[in-house]
C-alpha cells in the first residue's frame, strides 16, 4: 500500500510568514481555505486519471504536483507566488486524498481493509504532526527563512512518496477493467493466502465489471455499454441513478459532508488562534500545545487502526460523533466564558479548552477521519468508485474550503464560542444521519456491498427484496425508493 502524498504543512507555519510578507488576516483566511478549493481540481481529475492511467501512477503523478508546490511556497517573493504554490500543491492534495483510499481499497483483503486504508488517515496525521514539529523546530530561525523552511521542506517526502510507489503493484480491479486478467492474476495471488482465493476473487471481479464468466485469457476485450464508458459512468453515478445506486450516493456524500460539516479543518488549521484566545500566550507556548494537539491525533488514529475491522466501521462512527459533539460544547463554552471575561485569567477554562481541542481530535481520529476514505470506497461500485469517490471529495474539498474561508470572518461575527455552539449543532444532525442511514460493512468483500442497498453483484437493483427494515425505510423515507434488504 502506497503511503499517501503528504499534505502541506499547517498554516500559517507560524507568525513568521504573516510578519514577513505583512499578510492581513482576511488573505489568512483565503490562503487557508484557497487550497481546499484548488484541491477540487485534483479531485475531479483523479477519478478519470486512475481510470485512465491506473491507480499507481495516478499516485506517483500527484507527488510531483506536492514537490513543485512546495518548491513554490519555499521561495515565495510575495503573497501573489506564495499563492501560486497553494495552486500547485493542491491540486496534488486533490489528487492524492481520491487516489490513496481507492488504491488501497482494492487491494487489501476485506479482512483487513479497514485497519490498511485507515493508513491514509494515519500518514495524513503523521505528516500535520512533521509539520507542528518543523514549524516549531524552523521557528528560532531568523524571520525571513523560518517559514520557507517550514513551507519548502515538503518537497522531500514528495520524492519519498513517487520512489515508493513506483514498486507497488497496480490494483487488480483496475486490471480487470482494462481487460487485463493475467495481470490481475498475478497480484491477486500476491495479496491472497491461496491459488483458489485468488481465482474466486478474480471471479467475483469479473462480474463487478460486466465481464461474462466464459470470457477468459491473458487480455480480453471487456463489453462496453452504448453511449461511451465515461457517459455511462456519469449517467449511472449522477445523471440517471437507480434507486440502490441512489441511497449509495447519499450515504457516501452524507459521510464526506459531514466530516468537514463538524468543523475539523478550523479545529486544526486554526488550533493557534484558539489556543490564543483561550488564554495562551507566545509564539512557543502555542506551537507547543499545538505539537500537543498533533501528537494526540497521531496517536489515537494508530488505535482506530485496530479497531475498524473489529468493532466495526458504524460504532466508531457513532462513538466519535458523539464525543465530538460533547467536546466542541466545552470548547466552544470554554471560549464563551474567557470572551465574557476579558481583564481576567479563569484558569478552569483555559483548561476547558485546551481539553476540548484535545478531546475533539481524539474523537475524530477514532471514527469520523479513517472511516470516511474505508467507508465510502467500500459501498462505492467499482465501475462508478473513482468517479463517485472523486465527486464526494470535491464536496468535502468545496466544504472544508468554505468554513476555512469563513471561519474568522464567522468567530468576529457571532464569537469563538457561538462559532463552536454552531458545529456542535451540525454534529448532532451529523449523528442523527450516521444512525438512521449507513449500515455496518465489516467483513464484507467489495462485490458484495450492493446487497447492502439493494444491488445486485452486475449492479442492477435486487429483485427479490427483503422486508422493509429501519435502514431501508430511512432511504425510502429521505428518497422515495424501494427500501433494500436488511443487514444489521
Amino acid at each position: 500500500m502506497p503511503p499517501p502524498a503528504p499534505s502541506s504543512p499547517p498554516w500559517p507555519p507560524s507568525s513568521s510568514a504573516t510578519k514577513d510578507l505583512e499578510i492581513t488576516d482576511v488573505q489568512v483566511e483565503i490562503l487557508m481555505g484557497i487550497l481546499s478549493i484548488y484541491s477540487i481540481i485534483g479531485t475531479l481529475a483523479a477519478g478519470r486519471t486512475s481510470d485512465w492511467i491506473g491507480r499507481r501512477f495516478t499516485a506517483i503523478f500527484a507527488a510531483f504536483f506536492f514537490f513543485a508546490g512546495a518548491l513554490l511556497m519555499g521561495f515565495a517573493s510575495g503573497y501573489t507566488m506564495l499563492m501560486l504554490g497553494r495552486f500547485v500543491a493542491g491540486i496534488g492534495v486533490g489528487y492524492a486524498i481520491v487516489i490513496a483510499p481507492v488504491y488501497t481499497a482494492e487491494i487489501a483483503p476485506a479482512s483487513a481493509r479497514g485497519f490498511l486504508v485507515s493508513f491514509t488517515e494515519v500518514f495524513i496525521n503523521i505528516g500535520i504532526l512533521l509539520g507542528y514539529i518543523s514549524n516549531y523546530a524552523f521557528a528560532r530561525l531568523p524571520l525571513h527563512l523560518g517559514w520557507r523552511f517550514m513551507l519548502g521542506i515538503g518537497a522531500v517526502p514528495s520524492v519519498l512518496l513517487a520512489v515508493l510507489v513506483s514498486g507497488m503493484p497496480e490494483s487488480p480491479r483496475w486490471l480487470v477493467m482494462k481487460g487485463r486478467l493475467a495481470d490481475a492474476r498475478v497480484v491477486l495471488e500476491k495479496i491472497t493466502d491461496t491459488p483458489e482465493e485468488a481465482e474466486e476473487r478474480l471471479a467475483d471481479i469479473k462480474t463487478a465489471a460486466g465481464i461474462p464468466d466464459d470470457l477468459d485469457g491473458d487480455v480480453v476485450v471487456v463489453p462496453r455499454k452504448r453511449g461511451g464508458e465515461e457517459k455511462q459512468v456519469w449517467r449511472e453515478l449522477i445523471l440517471s441513478p437507480t434507486p440502490s445506486m441512489r441511497r449509495i450516493l447519499v450515504a457516501a456524500l452524507g459521510v464526506f459532508l459531514f466530516q468537514q460539516l463538524t468543523g475539523s479543518d478550523s479545529v486544526v488549521l486554526y488550533s493557534p488562534r484558539v489556543f490564543e484566545s483561550a488564554g495562551l500566550t507566545g509564539d512557543h507556548q502555542l506551537l507547543a500545545a499545538t505539537c500537543a494537539m498533533g501528537v494526540v491525533k497521531t496517536l489515537v488514529i494508530l488505535v482506530a487502526m485496530f479497531l475498524l475491522d473489529r468493532v466495526g466501521r458504524r460504532p466508531l462512527l457513532l462513538c466519535s460523533t458523539g464525543g465530538i459533539i460533547v467536546s466542541l460544547v466545552g470548547l466552544a463554552t470554554g471560549l464563551t466564558v474567557v470572551d465574557q471575561n476579558p481583564d481576567a485569567r479563569i484558569p478552569w477554562a483555559v483548561v476547558l479548552c485546551v481539553a476540548s481541542v484535545l478531546v475533539y481530535v481524539s474523537f475524530f481520529s477514532i471514527g469520523l477521519g479513517p472511516v470516511l476514505g474505508v467507508y465510502t470506497t467500500e459501498i462505492l461500485p467499482l465501475r462508478v468508485r473513482a468517479l463517485g469517490f472523486a465527486v464526494g471529495e470535491a464536496g468535502n474539498r468545496l466544504v472544508s474550503g468554505a468554513m476555512s474561508m469563513t471561519f474568522l470572518s464567522l468567530s468576529s461575527a457571532i464569537t469563538l464560542g457561538g462559532t463552536f455552539f454552531l458545529y456542535a449543532g451540525i454534529a448532532v444532525l451529523a449523528w442523527v444521519f450516521f444512525f438512521t442511514c449507513l449500515p455496518e460493512t465489516r467483513g464484507r468483500t467489495l462485490e458484495e456491498m450492493g446487497s447492502l442497498f439493494g444491488v445486485t453483484d452486475t449492479g442492477a437493483e435486487a429483485e427479490d427484496a427483503a422486508p422493509a427494515t429501519q435502514d431501508a425505510s430511512c432511504w425510502a423515507r429521505l428518497l422515495g425508493a424501494s427500501p433494500g434488504p436488511r443487514v444489521d
